[in-house]
């Protein structure tokens, strides 16, 4: 039996990820990977299996943490009005 709750669920959360992908451009390599880590643990913080209450600005910000350990003169470019950072 498909569990349609949990797909259903699973589809809610990339969508809003995506949504949230809007306000962080991807134009460099390092914006690029940021995007990629942002995607990566936010959908991690949404599941049901995460033991983290992570916002969307937590997220973001381990992500630049993360970034800059490739790049260390990395300056994220995301919206700051939609993120609150």
């Amino acid at each position: 039996m498909v569990d349609t709750a949990g797909i259903n669920k699973l589809g809610k959360m990339r969508e809003r990820v995506k949504q949230e992908l809007e306000h962080i451009p991807g134009n460099n390599p390092a914006q690029k990977e940021l995007r990629m880590v942002y995607w990566m643990a936010r959908m991690h913080s949404l599941g049901k299996k995460s033991q983290d209450n992570l916002s969307r600005e937590d997220v973001l910000k381990e992500s630049v943490k993360a970034i800059k350990e490739d790049f260390p003169d990395f300056k994220p470019d995301y919206d700051k009005r939609f993120f609150h950072c």
